[in-house]
């Protein structure tokens, strides 16, 4: 069956990749506004004969016709719930109406729409093999505005999976079970993962418990080495089977397995009778490469698979909820997908444009520039050093050298991501911005992997709307922000006072300005 699925329908399929380039001159035609798919990644897998079962994606719709909700947001205020739609037919998730909606407040994601029409939505996970941190022992929710991107030049917003969130329907509807055949692909953060079990999506136990080899079959992504690894130090894409994260047909060291961490990765597993897969590349460019085709793991309990046909996203099958990740778009298909038709899709997803909404706003490595807080209370300051002790400081033309000094910043590569930056201090050569404890203060350069990565900052258009706002590479939902004249990397509405989600979006965005120091 896997066999003949290869060569499914070669017309429709060779109509499917005419259509995705038609979408890519259409975005190029139009600048990326609004143009519609008028294919999405469902209708490719349609065409070649293994249409999708579950269809989930908080940022896009997945079939060119669809105009159904993507996902349900609830506001702390007053438990509220909103339904998230694209913005048209086949189009871009509507994030303003998020916005609107949870404006002054925050807004968790609750459901996890299924676009197949098989009503496979997901769900806050309940408890299994292991408890959530939630009442009841539920899994937490994800917070609605943690991953903001674009897609096609438009705003939306992932979920973003912290330890101890996850989502989940253990009763589902056409998902394969037992040795059934079938495929799927995630859209995943590639910089955000951990060695925490297990940050997973696909098919799982009905019981959220763990009942043996081979009765899962899920995209795992993060860098564990206790059941399996790949080449390099990771993150890897694995199929997590039950009882092992398998990167190949060894039970532990599979070489043909890379490390691969793209900002926005397209991960692929499918899996069929003695046969599986695992696939994956950019999302934004290129096409995706086979790391392992061929037969099931050698080792008892994978051949045949014992499929139970649950869905998950974030958690292991037994409701493991130690990993992180983030999320974009999945779907799950009925039958084993050919590499042509996954071809085709993966033309699809780099047309669709996905993209971290960077603004550069003068950031350019090299350059001296100063940051001026753009809130109402605060635009006359700017972020400042005092010392190692770091706050947002006035300074005005009648300030001291040192104060323009301090205040002023020199603009490097990013020390951990060169797509991204770090700031040196004008005044103190080699004594870069740096979070501990998530608070900001400037410390001397010492080397290691850990300062470069607290020293690192993704620039992307200001929360607010206006100016940039500065991600921190390693914990990728923090921006930087002021509260209280003191500089933090914060989140909007965490557990700590600097999280307060009042005047969130204006805190963390900065107006990127002439030195005042040159």
């Amino acid at each position: 069956m896997a066999r003949q699925s290869r060569y499914a329908r070669p017309r429709a399929l060779a109509a499917a990749l005419v259509t995705a380039g038609t979408f890519v001159t259409g975005l190029l035609a139009g600048g990326g506004t609004s143009q519609a798919a008028t294919q999405g990644p469902c209708d490719i897998y349609a065409a070649g004969g293994t249409p999708c079962v579950a269809a989930h994606s908080t940022t896009r719709a997945l079939y060119g016709a669809y105009t159904g909700p993507l996902y349900q947001v609830r506001r702390a205020s007053d438990s509220a719930t909103r339904d998230i739609a694209p913005l048209a037919a086949g189009g871009v998730a509507n994030a303003a109406a998020q916005d609107s909606f949870c404006a002054g407040t925050t807004c968790l994601i609750t459901v996890i729409y299924d676009q197949s029409g098989r009503n496979n939505r997901l769900t806050q996970a309940p408890p299994g093999g292991f408890n959530g941190p939630a009442a009841g022992g539920y899994d937490n929710l994800a917070n609605a505005t943690s991953a903001p991107i674009t897609v096609g030049g438009h705003k939306a917003y992932g979920v973003y999976i912290a330890p101890g969130t996850g989502y989940r329907n253990n009763n589902t509807n056409g998902i394969a079970t037992g040795d059934q055949p079938e495929g799927m692909y995630a859209i995943f953060d590639g910089t955000h993962y951990n060695g925490g079990c297990c940050f997973d999506y696909g098919n799982a136990e009905r019981n959220s418990r763990d009942n043996g080899n081979g009765t899962m079959e899920a995209i795992y992504f993060g860098n564990i080495k206790i059941w399996g690894y790949g080449a390099g130090n990771g993150p890897w894409i694995m199929a997590d089977l039950e009882n092992g994260l398998f990167s190949g047909v060894n039970q532990h060291y599979n070489a043909n397995d890379p490390s691969i961490s793209h900002r926005f990765l397209t991960a692929i597993v499918k899996g069929g009778q003695n046969r599986w897969a695992i696939r994956g590349g950019n999302a934004q460019s290129g096409g995706v490469s086979t790391f392992y085709d061929g037969v099931r793991p050698n080792v008892s309990g994978y051949n045949p698979m014992k499929k139970e046909g649950a869905i998950i996203l974030g958690i292991g099958g037994d409701n493991s909820v130690g990993a992180r990740g983030t999320f974009y778009e999945g779907v799950m298909t009925s039958g084993y997908p050919s590499d042509a038709t996954e071809n085709a899709v993966q033309a699809n997803i780099t047309a669709a444009g996905y993209a971290t909404g960077s603004s550069g706003g003068g950031l350019t490595p090299g350059s001296t520039v100063s940051l001026q807080a753009t809130t109402g209370c605060c635009t006359d300051r700017y972020i400042h050093h005092n010392g190692s002790a770091v706050d947002i400081g006035v300074v005005n033309s009648g300030s001291s050298a040192t104060e323009k000094g301090n205040a002023s910043w020199t603009v490097r590569a990013g020390l951990a991501d060169s797509s991204c930056v770090s700031f040196e201090s004008r005044n103190t050569a080699g004594q870069y911005l740096r979070h501990q404890n998530y608070q900001v203060s400037l410390q001397a350069n010492d080397g290691s992997s850990l300062f470069a990565q607290d020293a690192t900052f993704c620039p992307e258009a200001g929360r607010s709307g206006q100016g940039t706002s500065l991600r921190s590479v390693n914990f990728p939902d923090r921006y930087v922000r002021h509260y209280s004249y003191n500089v933090y990397i914060a989140t909007n509405g965490g557990s700590n006072t600097f999280d307060n989600a009042n005047s969130y979006n204006d805190d963390v965005s900065w107006l990127v300005s002439p030195p005042w120091a040159s």
